[in-house]
C-alpha cells in the first residue's frame, strides 16, 4: 500500500480541496458521455425531462441499437453518484433497457444535452457544516401507468452538505396518497438509521433528533396518531416503525409546503423554473460555471 496524497481523481470522480470543503464532480466523465453520443455541437437543454411525459405507454418503433441504449443508461446511472438532479430521469429511462423505443432514446439524448448545460456540476461537502442529519421525503401516488405503483424520493443533508438521495418505485401498490407518503417516510427513516451507523463508526455521535420534512399533512397525522383504524391497518408495520422513532426522539416530522419540498425533484418531471429553484436549495454547485 502507498500513500498517494490527497485524492484528486478516482474512478471518474474529481475532487477539489479548499478551505470551504471538498467539491466532488464528474466533469470529465460527463464530457466523455457527450462526446460518445456525438452531441458536442448540440443545443443544451434547460432541464433533463419534459413534464407530463408518457414514456411508459410508448408503443412506437423499437430502437435499433438496444446495446447502445443500455450502455448509455449504465453510464448515466454512475453519473447520479454526484448528480442528484439526474436521479428521476435516469430512474424512468432505466426501466426500458430490455426493449427501448425510439422515443426512449430521444428522451435519453435530452438528458445528455442537459449535461452540456451544466457539465461541471457537483456536490460541495462543506467544512463548516454541522454534523446534523435532516431529510425530505416525497411520493408520486400511482405514477406508474402500467402497475399503478407509487414513486418514492428522498434527499438527506448533513448540515448543509448533500449526502444521500434516492428515487425508487415502491414494491407494492398504495391505496391512497397518504399511504404512499407514509411509505416514503419509512424509506427515509431507514436511510437515517444507516447514515447514523456510518457516522457512529467514524466517531461522530448523533444524539439529536433528525428533522424529517413531508408535504402531506394526512401522513403526518397518521404518524402522530396512536389510534389505528381501517385506513392504516394494512400498513401497521410501517406505522409502528415511524411512531416508535418519533416516541424515542429519533426523528422530528414536520410539514413543508410542496413548493419548497426538495424531494419533489426526485418524484416527477418539473418545469425549468421550479427545477432550478429546488436545485439551488440542495447545495448543488458548479465551480466551472461563469461567475
Amino acid at each position: 500500500m502507498k500513500d498517494l496524497g490527497a485524492v484528486k481523481y478516482f474512478l471518474g470522480l474529481e475532487v477539489a480541496h479548499s478551505k470551504h470543503g471538498f467539491y466532488v464532480c464528474q466533469r470529465k466523465y460527463a464530457l466523455d458521455i457527450i462526446s460518445e453520443t456525438g452531441l458536442l455541437g448540440a443545443k443544451p437543454a434547460d432541464f433533463p425531462m419534459v413534464q407530463n411525459h408518457k414514456l411508459a405507454l410508448v408503443e412506437g418503433k423499437e430502437f435499433a441499437d438496444g446495446e447502445r441504449y443500455r450502455r448509455l443508461i449504465g453510464r448515466l446511472i454512475y453519473l447520479v453518484v454526484t448528480r442528484p438532479d439526474l436521479a428521476y430521469s435516469v430512474h424512468i429511462l432505466s426501466q426500458f433497457m430490455q426493449c427501448p423505443k425510439e422515443e426512449h432514446w430521444e428522451a435519453t439524448l435530452r438528458v445528455v444535452r442537459y449535461l452540456k448545460k451544466c457539465l461541471g456540476q457537483g456536490i460541495l461537502l462543506r467544512s463548516d457544516s454541522a454534523l446534523q442529519l435532516e431529510g425530505w421525503c416525497d411520493s408520486d401516488w400511482a405514477s406508474c401507468p402500467l402497475t399503478r405503483r407509487s414513486l418514492t424520493g428522498w434527499f438527506v443533508l448533513l448540515g448543509l452538505s448533500p449526502v444521500s438521495w434516492k428515487t425508487k418505485k415502491q414494491p407494492t401498490v398504495s391505496t391512497s396518497s397518504t399511504e404512499a407518503e407514509y411509505r416514503a417516510m419509512t424509506g427515509l427513516q431507514c436511510e437515517f438509521k444507516h447514515l447514523k451507523q456510518i457516522l457512529q463508526s467514524l466517531g461522530v455521535e448523533h444524539k439529536q433528533g433528525m428533522n424529517m420534512y413531508c408535504d402531506s399533512q394526512s401522513a403526518l397525522h397518521v404518524a402522530n396518531n396512536p389510534v389505528f383504524h381501517e385506513r392504516t391497518k394494512h400498513i401497521e408495520v410501517d406505522c409502528h416503525f415511524i411512531r416508535d422513532a418519533i416516541k424515542e426522539g429519533e426523528i422530528k416530522p414536520s410539514y413543508v409546503s410542496t413548493k419548497i419540498q426538495l424531494a419533489d425533484i426526485f418524484t416527477k418531471a418539473l418545469g425549468k423554473a421550479q427545477f432550478e429553484f429546488l436545485l439551488g436549495k440542495m447545495g448543488i454547485r458548479d465551480l466551472h460555471a461563469p461567475s
